[in-house]
């Protein structure tokens, strides 16, 4: 927990750009850690994106947020993750035309290397950072490999979108606030390989007792198997291909959807998830078979703190293919950027 009036400095990079932007201005108002925690912002851009993110300055200037204690825009990782004690990796390289797999591995390994050895030589001892510029998994293990003196846990990766996504598609569907869904899971990569998973969800009636999703699926459904046609021919693909259908209706990406999702998961981290769990894409125990030190999504709570993946979640053998999967191409990811030198 943070103490309250002890100001935080939370460094946002790539902080000129559209989900930095939808960031910047919750984080001063008390959004990320309470109405009582003054912030440092500490905004990092290349050369290139400097003049976006000190407008973006100016602004958070004239709203004349309480708890902003103070801003600084810099081009130099090493200030600007000096003291952090929040870091949100948001800028990244995104894959251009005629651009390689392995030629994106490597641009981004180019910049989380690098940011990585600058938060292993300045951050505060207490720091934390989330991972939200794709491919955000891998991205997280390239950053972590460079901070050698900083715990793996510390390193998280950004699948609470992904999550939130699912609730929202539940929630729809079950014709009930999101509030009254709980226990949804995303395994694996933040890729459309992810794995959104509904069987161990609860719903609460309007009286408030809490029924297992599957089977108020297939009440609205008519049937269990009508349901789970719904959920492998709809949900699921379109819980992972979310992103692709915001920009072919918006034109362009997820802003503030991807901002609010990395906002829920810093307050989370830091304040509690209390009894229910949500999803975060961390370094792997070895729970559930996934590789150990693999940043993997799992369903996880925060206590104290700390993430701790949910343990002893039965898996039904449809889900675990799907897993499978997940996991086989971040090994694959993994195993690449270690061809090309970014792990150390």
């Amino acid at each position: 927990m943070i103490e309250s009036g002890e100001p935080q400095t939370i460094t946002v990079t790539g902080a000129g750009g559209q989900i930095g932007y939808a960031m910047l201005f919750r984080i001063a108002s008390g959004a990320l850690l309470g109405p009582d925690v003054p912030v440092r912002l500490r905004l990092l851009e290349i050369p290139q994106g400097l003049r976006s993110a000190q407008g973006a300055a100016l602004e958070l200037g004239d709203c004349a947020f309480g708890l902003l204690d103070s801003i600084e825009v810099t081009d130099d990782p090493a200030r600007a993750f000096d003291g952090a004690n929040i870091a949100l990796l948001v800028g990244s390289r995104p894959r251009g035309p005629g651009m390689e797999r392995g030629d994106l591995l490597a641009a981004n390994g180019a910049i989380f290397g690098p940011q990585g050895a600058a938060l292993n030589a300045g951050a505060a001892d207490d720091i934390r950072v989330a991972v939200v510029g794709n491919p955000a998994n891998t991205n997280a293990l390239i950053a972590a490999a460079h901070a050698p003196d900083i715990p793996g846990e510390r390193f998280t990766a950004l699948t609470r979108l992904d999550h939130n996504r699912a609730v929202g598609q539940l929630a729809l569907r079950l014709g009930v606030p999101v509030s009254r869904i709980s226990g949804v899971s995303i395994w694996g990569n933040h890729s459309a390989t992810q794995v959104p998973d509904i069987n161990h969800a609860t719903v609460a009636d309007e009286h408030g007792v809490w029924h297992p999703v599957p089977e108020r699926l297939a009440e609205v459904f008519g049937s269990a198997p009508a349901a789970e046609q719904w959920l492998a021919g709809e949900f699921i693909p379109r819980v992972a291909k979310r992103g692709a259908e915001i920009i072919e209706v918006r034109g362009s990406s997820s802003v503030g959807s991807a901002a609010a999702a990395a906002i829920d998961h810093v307050r989370d981290w830091v304040a509690g998830t209390g009894a229910d769990h949500t999803s975060v894409a961390l370094a792997s125990d070895g729970s559930y078979a996934v590789p150990q030190g693999l940043v993997s999504s799992f369903p996880a709570r925060s206590v104290g703190g700390q993430w701790h993946i949910v343990q002893g979640l039965s898996i039904t053998p449809a889900v675990q293919l799907r897993i499978d999967a997940s996991v086989a191409e971040l090994v694959a990811e993994r195993d690449a950027v270690a061809a090309l030198g970014l792990l150390g």
